[in-house]
């Protein structure tokens, strides 16, 4: 199977960058006085190509599946959790559960790989998409878990290929011009960190941290196993070649969603390090992805920073969250709707009678 990758077309218009800046600063307020927050108002009137923006129907995606890689004891927990937090998530009891449940924006739930299937019954696709509160299943299973990339490839290419388009797929059937990335899966910082280093040229023991809870002997046997993969793939440096030696399943159909929000000029919530990972190899192949995305917050991850540098991306929060799931972006998301409400909603100078600063 052929990858198709979808065109991303550039977005920038510096007539109408000028345009929206213009707007924020004859607000009443002193110029730049709302700092972050008109940044932020200025990217998402571009991302939507409005001076009137609004966010509508939201849609959370978490994409969960396996990692071979696990059974080297690259993380401190065992992985029956990512079938586990799979339901967690489907009951209403994880973070991003109630923290989407809380802001108004829609679950859904990806098996890209678990390794287990559930008895949870996926939606007919006729069926009204869920509200808040009500999470939906999408099985888009590629494999049970991906092979332990330090003995081979982590998924063939026909796997890599089928994941990114099942992305692409699944974004064309979500409704809103907003997607929030989230993940779940045993092992994925070791596969973010993977990519950061083979496509970044960032020594691996730079970007790698504790992950879900490791101490410091167990950072440094996960160290020794990347550099190991690395070392096995050391001939692998194409994108799409390196997602799938050393990628995860997750990650593969998170590309494609990016890809596909980033084509249809959706607003791209971006979470923690393995999300940004997933950008960073969309990036690769469409540069222009990068114009779409919001950076939720900069994780307690060493790697994320190292990550958001290289994508010279500025993140809203700086939290030290390192949960994943997409809490981090569920936690920004009610910045982004403020950001919109300031440039629509918010009076000028002119439209108030208010004096502007004297000369």
């Amino acid at each position: 199977m052929s990858c198709v990758i979808p065109e991303v077309a550039c977005i920038h218009n510096a007539g109408f960058a000028a345009h929206v800046q213009t707007l924020l600063d004859e607000k009443t307020k002193p110029v730049g006085s709302l700092g972050v927050l008109e940044q932020l108002a200025h990217r998402i009137a571009c991302i939507l190509g409005t001076d009137q923006p609004v966010l509508q129907q939201p849609q959370m995606v978490v994409f969960a599946a396996d990692h071979g890689l696990a059974a080297r004891g690259v993380s401190a927990y065992p992985v029956d959790v990512t079938w586990q937090m799979v339901e967690n998530f489907m009951a209403g009891g994880a973070a991003v559960s109630v923290l989407a449940c809380q802001h108004g924006v829609a679950l859904n739930v990806v098996d890209c790989g678990v390794a287990r299937d559930f008895a949870v019954r996926e939606q007919d696709p006729h069926d009204k998409l869920p509200k808040a509160g009500q999470p939906r299943l999408w099985r888009r299973k590629v494999a049970y878990g991906t092979q332990d990339c330090s003995q081979g490839p982590a998924m063939t290419a026909q796997e890599c290929a089928l994941a990114i388009r099942n992305g692409v797929e699944l974004v064309k059937q979500l409704p809103g011009n907003a997607l929030l990335l989230g993940e779940m899966g045993i092992g994925n910082t070791s596969t973010a960190s993977l990519l950061l280093s083979r496509l970044c040229g960032i020594p691996v023991a730079q970007v790698t941290g504790m992950g879900t809870g490791l101490n410091a002997e167990g950072v440094q046997r996960k160290i020794a196993v990347l550099e190991a993969v690395l070392a096995k793939h050391a001939d692998v440096t194409e994108p799409l070649q390196v997602l799938a030696a050393m990628g995860g399943l997750e990650v593969a159909t998170m590309v494609g969603a990016v890809l596909q929000a980033a084509a249809e000029r959706r607003v791209i919530v971006v979470d923690g390090f393995i999300t940004t990972s997933a950008v960073l190899v969309a990036s690769r192949l469409q540069p222009a992805v990068l114009q779409r995305c919001v950076y939720a917050h900069r994780s307690g991850e060493p790697g994320h920073d190292l990550m958001l540098k290289a994508l010279n991306a500025q993140p809203l929060l700086d939290w030290q969250l390192r949960l994943g799931e997409g809490s981090g972006a569920a936690t920004a998301w009610p910045l982004l709707p403020s950001a919109c409400a300031i440039l629509r909603e918010m009076a000028s100078f002119a439209s108030a009678g208010v004096a502007t600063k004297a000369d």
